[in-house]
């Protein structure tokens, strides 16, 4: 059961639940993330990366995270060049502001660029309940700049306890010309069994994999889906029911939301099943963030910093919707997880401006820190 539903009887309650702590806590747990905070093994190796281009600080953004215990970990895509490892982590037990990222796993020929045994691009991560950190890798690097196809985009898993590599999966012959791998979340049946979903945005397909056989499928979403928008960033989140898992999806542009139930899923069966959750709000292009780990999902509207929760027992429409926190104006959230101290915890950065290259010299402004209210 997840934190909406033990403590949101009300909205009183729902603000309260994520907004328990003070302004003072959440000054002290804000991080910010920043390339100039890399761990290197020493200085003559950050001195070789610089001098080749390897790594270049502003290059570096932060875009998906997810807590294990008292440490963050966080994709680094190879959106442009200069990235010198794709996959990292940091304490969440720090002090000061700004904590220093290492490469995970931390043995450094496992980010090699141009390797296909090492990580390429990873753009989404999962962690499942088995301590176990799920790694959506494209193989495509410097994807704003000049793509280059470095090697067959992969799903790799790794022991958390051990930060061994426990399986590779190939995702080649799941994708197609026009896939665009963007999001990935790990899955759990009742009898155990783990399964993979993963967002295709550029084919409209949701690609399934059977972790423990190594195996999968797509599934390509009907048309009435992706008829009536550009195939922009297909979000996906699970909501966790007593009556069974449920994937919400919906492409930013899509005026509607869908859901699927994940035993449909799990059984390659799309035709019939696939549930139109109802109209955005005057179709207004919805950020799927995350969900309080239970019936609830965590989002904000396309552009705007505010973030709100919906618990998806009631009716998808405004009056459901809670204000939870007040953004502000330099940063939009990417996520939304679960994690350290009990609390909800969200990264944000200025990413639009990262993508236009008008971030600065310095490069794109990344903070993470717990969701909480900050608003009278």
């Amino acid at each position: 059961m997840g934190l909406y539903s033990i403590l949101c009887i009300s909205s009183v309650l729902v603000v309260s639940a994520y907004a328990g702590c003070s302004k003072n806590l959440v000054s002290d747990l804000t991080y910010k993330l920043s390339g100039y905070e890399i761990a290197f093994p020493c200085e003559s190796t950050k001195n070789i990366y610089k001098n080749t281009g390897s790594y270049i600080p502003r290059h570096i953004i932060a875009t998906r995270m997810q807590i294990w215990k008292d440490e963050a970990y966080v994709a680094l895509p190879r959106y442009k060049h200069g990235v010198p490892f794709t996959l990292g982590k940091f304490s969440l037990k720090q002090k000061g502001c700004r904590p220093q990222i290492q490469p995970f796993p931390t043995c450094w020929a496992m980010q090699e660029e141009g390797n296909c045994d090492s990580l390429q691009n990873v753009v989404d991560i999962s962690i499942d309940t088995q301590n176990q950190l799920w790694a959506l890798d494209t193989g495509i690097v410097n994807t704003l700049q000049q793509p280059i196809l470095r090697c067959c985009p992969k799903l790799v898993g790794f022991n958390l306890l051990t930060s061994m590599t426990v399986k590779i999966i190939n995702l080649k012959p799941y994708v197609v010309p026009e896939s665009r791998l963007q999001h990935v979340i790990v899955d759990y049946t009742k009898e155990g069994i783990a399964f993979a979903y993963i967002a295709d945005g550029g084919s409209g397909a949701i690609i399934v994999i059977n972790l423990v056989l190594g195996t999968g499928f797509r599934i390509v979403l009907p048309k009435a889906i992706t008829d009536h928008c550009q195939k922009d960033v297909l979000y996906i989140q699970l909501a966790r029911k007593p009556s069974g898992n449920v994937l919400y999806f919906s492409y930013l542009s899509s005026g509607r939301l869908f859901s699927i139930k994940a035993d449909f899923l799990q059984k390659g069966l799309a035709t019939g099943t696939v549930v139109d959750v109802g109209a955005k709000p005057q179709c207004t292009g919805l950020v799927l963030l995350g969900t309080d780990n239970g019936a609830a999902l965590i989002f904000r509207y396309k552009g705007e910093s505010d973030i709100y929760i919906w618990n998806t027992e009631t009716h998808f429409k405004p009056d459901n919707f809670i204000l939870v926190q007040k953004g502000d104006d330099c940063r939009l959230a990417t996520q939304v997880v679960a994690g350290y101290k009990k609390l909800m915890w969200v990264i944000e950065s200025n990413f639009p401006d990262f993508v236009l290259a008008t971030d600065g010299s310095l490069g794109p402004n990344v903070a993470v820190h717990p969701l909480i209210k900050t608003y009278e």
